[in-house]
Protein backbone atom coordinates (compact mmCIF):
# COMPACT_ATOMS: atom_id res chain seq x y z
CA UNK A 1 0.00 0.00 0.00
CA UNK A 2 1.36 3.40 -0.98
CA UNK A 3 2.32 5.62 1.96
CA UNK A 4 1.49 9.35 1.83
CA UNK A 5 2.76 12.68 3.15
CA UNK A 6 0.58 15.69 3.92
CA UNK A 7 2.00 19.10 4.78
CA UNK A 8 0.62 22.21 6.49
CA UNK A 9 1.79 25.52 7.95
CA UNK A 10 2.24 26.99 11.42
CA UNK A 11 0.09 25.30 14.06
CA UNK A 12 1.29 27.15 17.20
CA UNK A 13 0.17 24.28 19.41
CA UNK A 14 -3.46 24.30 18.28
CA UNK A 15 -3.40 20.65 17.28
CA UNK A 16 -7.10 20.12 17.85
CA UNK A 17 -8.00 23.11 15.70
CA UNK A 18 -5.91 21.87 12.79
CA UNK A 19 -6.07 18.09 13.05
CA UNK A 20 -9.47 17.07 14.41
CA UNK A 21 -11.38 14.83 12.03
CA UNK A 22 -13.94 17.49 11.06
CA UNK A 23 -11.10 19.65 9.71
CA UNK A 24 -8.71 16.99 8.42
CA UNK A 25 -11.09 14.32 7.19
CA UNK A 26 -8.52 12.34 5.20
CA UNK A 27 -6.80 11.20 8.39
CA UNK A 28 -9.43 8.46 8.66
CA UNK A 29 -7.63 6.65 5.84
CA UNK A 30 -4.12 7.07 7.29
CA UNK A 31 -1.85 4.82 9.34
CA UNK A 32 1.24 5.35 11.47
CA UNK A 33 3.30 4.89 8.31
CA UNK A 34 1.71 7.99 6.79
CA UNK A 35 3.00 11.45 7.68
CA UNK A 36 1.72 14.95 8.34
CA UNK A 37 4.47 17.58 8.26
CA UNK A 38 4.30 21.02 9.92
CA UNK A 39 6.52 23.73 8.41
CA UNK A 40 7.63 25.25 11.72
CA UNK A 41 6.06 26.99 14.74
CA UNK A 42 4.71 23.59 15.65
CA UNK A 43 3.98 24.30 19.31
CA UNK A 44 6.89 23.21 21.52
CA UNK A 45 6.54 26.13 23.91
CA UNK A 46 6.69 24.90 27.52
CA UNK A 47 6.21 21.76 29.61
CA UNK A 48 2.88 22.76 31.14
CA UNK A 49 0.18 20.17 31.74
CA UNK A 50 -2.02 21.76 29.08
CA UNK A 51 0.75 21.55 26.45
CA UNK A 52 1.58 17.96 27.38
CA UNK A 53 -2.08 16.93 27.13
CA UNK A 54 -2.27 18.55 23.68
CA UNK A 55 0.76 16.55 22.56
CA UNK A 56 -0.79 13.37 23.99
CA UNK A 57 -3.95 14.08 21.97
CA UNK A 58 -1.90 14.49 18.79
CA UNK A 59 0.08 11.33 19.53
CA UNK A 60 -3.18 9.38 19.47
CA UNK A 61 -4.03 10.37 15.87
CA UNK A 62 -3.80 7.71 13.15
CA UNK A 63 -0.75 9.30 11.49
CA UNK A 64 2.83 10.22 12.40
CA UNK A 65 3.53 13.94 12.82
CA UNK A 66 6.86 15.40 11.68
CA UNK A 67 7.92 19.03 11.92
CA UNK A 68 10.75 21.55 11.57
CA UNK A 69 11.38 24.21 14.18
CA UNK A 70 10.27 27.82 13.75
CA UNK A 71 11.06 31.11 15.45
CA UNK A 72 8.33 30.43 18.03
CA UNK A 73 9.90 27.27 19.42
CA UNK A 74 11.37 26.58 22.84
CA UNK A 75 14.96 25.70 21.98
CA UNK A 76 15.81 25.02 25.63
CA UNK A 77 13.45 22.04 25.40
CA UNK A 78 14.45 20.91 21.90
CA UNK A 79 18.21 21.19 22.45
CA UNK A 80 18.04 19.06 25.59
CA UNK A 81 16.35 16.10 23.89
CA UNK A 82 18.43 13.06 22.85
CA UNK A 83 19.46 13.08 19.19
CA UNK A 84 18.57 9.91 17.28
CA UNK A 85 18.87 8.76 13.68
CA UNK A 86 15.67 8.21 11.69
CA UNK A 87 15.19 7.70 7.94
CA UNK A 88 18.75 8.88 7.27
CA UNK A 89 18.84 12.07 9.36
CA UNK A 90 18.99 13.36 12.93
CA UNK A 91 15.75 13.78 14.86
CA UNK A 92 14.27 14.46 18.29
CA UNK A 93 11.39 12.24 19.38
CA UNK A 94 8.77 14.35 21.19
CA UNK A 95 6.51 11.32 21.34
CA UNK A 96 6.90 7.97 19.54
CA UNK A 97 4.90 9.38 16.60
CA UNK A 98 5.74 13.10 16.92
CA UNK A 99 9.18 13.75 15.47
CA UNK A 100 11.28 16.90 15.16
CA UNK A 101 13.26 16.99 11.90
CA UNK A 102 16.50 18.79 12.69
CA UNK A 103 18.33 21.44 10.69
CA UNK A 104 20.48 20.50 7.74
CA UNK A 105 19.30 16.91 7.38
CA UNK A 106 18.33 14.83 4.36
CA UNK A 107 15.69 12.17 5.01
CA UNK A 108 14.27 9.47 2.79
CA UNK A 109 10.55 9.26 3.53
CA UNK A 110 7.96 7.53 1.36
CA UNK A 111 10.55 7.19 -1.39
CA UNK A 112 11.32 10.94 -1.41
CA UNK A 113 14.51 12.75 -0.43
CA UNK A 114 13.66 15.67 1.85
CA UNK A 115 16.05 18.41 3.04
CA UNK A 116 14.98 20.26 6.18
CA UNK A 117 16.15 23.49 7.77
CA UNK A 118 13.92 25.09 10.39
CA UNK A 119 14.11 28.44 12.12
CA UNK A 120 13.44 32.07 11.23
CA UNK A 121 14.07 35.57 12.51
CA UNK A 122 11.29 37.00 14.66
CA UNK A 123 9.71 40.16 13.27
CA UNK A 124 7.67 41.10 16.34
CA UNK A 125 10.55 42.37 18.50
CA UNK A 126 10.99 46.02 17.51
CA UNK A 127 10.85 47.08 21.17
CA UNK A 128 13.49 44.60 22.16
CA UNK A 129 14.26 41.33 23.89
CA UNK A 130 13.74 41.76 27.61
CA UNK A 131 15.25 39.68 30.39
CA UNK A 132 12.93 38.00 32.91
CA UNK A 133 12.24 40.40 35.77
CA UNK A 134 12.59 43.55 33.65
CA UNK A 135 10.10 46.14 34.98
CA UNK A 136 9.01 46.97 31.44
CA UNK A 137 7.35 43.56 31.05
CA UNK A 138 4.57 44.51 33.48
CA UNK A 139 4.33 48.03 32.08
CA UNK A 140 4.07 46.91 28.46
CA UNK A 141 1.92 43.80 28.85
CA UNK A 142 -1.46 44.45 27.29
CA UNK A 143 -0.12 47.33 25.20
CA UNK A 144 -0.69 46.22 21.61
CA UNK A 145 1.71 48.89 20.35
CA UNK A 146 4.64 47.32 22.15
CA UNK A 147 6.34 44.47 20.29
CA UNK A 148 8.74 42.68 22.59
CA UNK A 149 9.64 39.19 23.75
CA UNK A 150 11.24 37.73 26.85
CA UNK A 151 14.54 35.88 26.64
CA UNK A 152 14.19 32.11 27.19
CA UNK A 153 10.44 32.51 27.80
CA UNK A 154 9.05 33.75 24.48
CA UNK A 155 12.25 34.23 22.46
CA UNK A 156 15.40 32.22 21.87
CA UNK A 157 18.60 33.27 20.13
CA UNK A 158 18.64 29.76 18.63
CA UNK A 159 15.77 30.75 16.33
CA UNK A 160 18.61 31.41 13.87
CA UNK A 161 21.11 28.65 13.09
CA UNK A 162 24.77 28.50 13.98
CA UNK A 163 27.57 27.95 11.49
CA UNK A 164 27.90 24.28 12.43
CA UNK A 165 24.27 23.60 11.46
CA UNK A 166 24.62 25.48 8.18
CA UNK A 167 27.80 23.61 7.29
CA UNK A 168 26.18 20.29 8.16
CA UNK A 169 23.36 21.15 5.76
CA UNK A 170 25.82 21.88 2.95
CA UNK A 171 27.72 18.63 3.52
CA UNK A 172 24.57 16.50 3.72
CA UNK A 173 23.30 17.96 0.46
CA UNK A 174 26.67 17.35 -1.19
CA UNK A 175 26.48 13.72 -0.04
CA UNK A 176 23.23 13.48 -2.03
CA UNK A 177 24.77 15.18 -5.08
CA UNK A 178 22.88 18.40 -4.24
CA UNK A 179 19.65 16.84 -5.45
CA UNK A 180 16.48 16.27 -3.40
CA UNK A 181 12.77 16.00 -4.08
CA UNK A 182 11.52 18.43 -1.43
CA UNK A 183 12.90 21.21 0.73
CA UNK A 184 11.00 21.98 3.94
CA UNK A 185 11.85 25.12 5.92
CA UNK A 186 10.09 27.63 8.16
CA UNK A 187 11.12 30.84 6.41
CA UNK A 188 11.82 31.29 2.71
CA UNK A 189 15.00 32.13 0.85
CA UNK A 190 15.75 35.83 0.41
CA UNK A 191 14.48 36.06 -3.17
CA UNK A 192 11.27 34.16 -2.48
CA UNK A 193 10.63 36.17 0.69
CA UNK A 194 11.01 39.38 -1.33
CA UNK A 195 8.45 38.16 -3.86
CA UNK A 196 6.05 37.06 -1.15
CA UNK A 197 6.26 40.17 1.02
CA UNK A 198 7.06 42.74 -1.70
CA UNK A 199 10.14 43.74 0.26
CA UNK A 200 8.42 44.14 3.64
CA UNK A 201 10.67 41.64 5.44
CA UNK A 202 14.41 42.22 5.67
CA UNK A 203 16.90 39.53 4.75
CA UNK A 204 18.92 37.85 7.49
CA UNK A 205 21.62 35.22 7.72
CA UNK A 206 19.12 32.36 7.42
CA UNK A 207 17.25 33.69 4.38
CA UNK A 208 20.63 34.38 2.76
CA UNK A 209 21.82 30.85 3.57
CA UNK A 210 18.64 29.41 2.09
CA UNK A 211 19.14 31.56 -0.99
CA UNK A 212 22.58 30.00 -1.46
CA UNK A 213 21.04 26.55 -1.07
CA UNK A 214 18.33 27.45 -3.59
CA UNK A 215 20.92 28.46 -6.16
CA UNK A 216 23.07 25.36 -5.52
CA UNK A 217 20.73 22.38 -5.45
CA UNK A 218 18.13 20.76 -7.69
CA UNK A 219 14.70 20.22 -6.13
CA UNK A 220 11.11 19.70 -7.20
CA UNK A 221 9.20 21.63 -4.53
CA UNK A 222 10.07 23.91 -1.60
CA UNK A 223 7.52 24.21 1.21
CA UNK A 224 7.66 26.80 4.00
CA UNK A 225 5.44 28.50 6.58
CA UNK A 226 6.14 31.54 8.79
CA UNK A 227 4.27 34.22 6.81
CA UNK A 228 0.72 33.15 7.79
CA UNK A 229 -0.62 32.90 4.27
CA UNK A 230 -1.43 30.09 1.83
CA UNK A 231 0.21 31.07 -1.42
CA UNK A 232 1.92 29.52 -4.42
CA UNK A 233 4.82 31.92 -4.93
CA UNK A 234 5.97 30.29 -8.14
CA UNK A 235 5.90 26.82 -9.71
CA UNK A 236 8.31 25.40 -7.12
CA UNK A 237 7.84 27.46 -3.93
CA UNK A 238 4.71 27.13 -1.80
CA UNK A 239 3.92 29.03 1.38
CA UNK A 240 1.54 27.22 3.74
CA UNK A 241 -0.55 28.29 6.68
CA UNK A 242 -4.02 26.74 7.13
CA UNK A 243 -4.00 24.50 4.09
CA UNK A 244 -3.26 20.78 4.50
CA UNK A 245 -2.09 19.41 1.18
CA UNK A 246 -0.93 16.00 0.04
CA UNK A 247 2.54 16.00 -1.55
CA UNK A 248 3.14 12.26 -1.91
Amino acid sequence: MKRVIFITGDVHGDFYGRFREEVFEKQKELTREDYVCVTGDFGIWNNSRVKQEALDWLENRNFTTIFVEGNHSNYDILDNLPVEMWHGGKVHFIRPHIIHLMRGQVYEICGKKIFTFGGAKSHDIKDGILEPGDHRIAEWSGNSRKMFRINHISWWERELPNEEEMEEGRKNLEAHNNKVDFVITHCASSSVQALLSQGFFETDKLTKYLETIKQTIKYKKWFFGHYHIDMTVDKKELCLFWKIMQIV
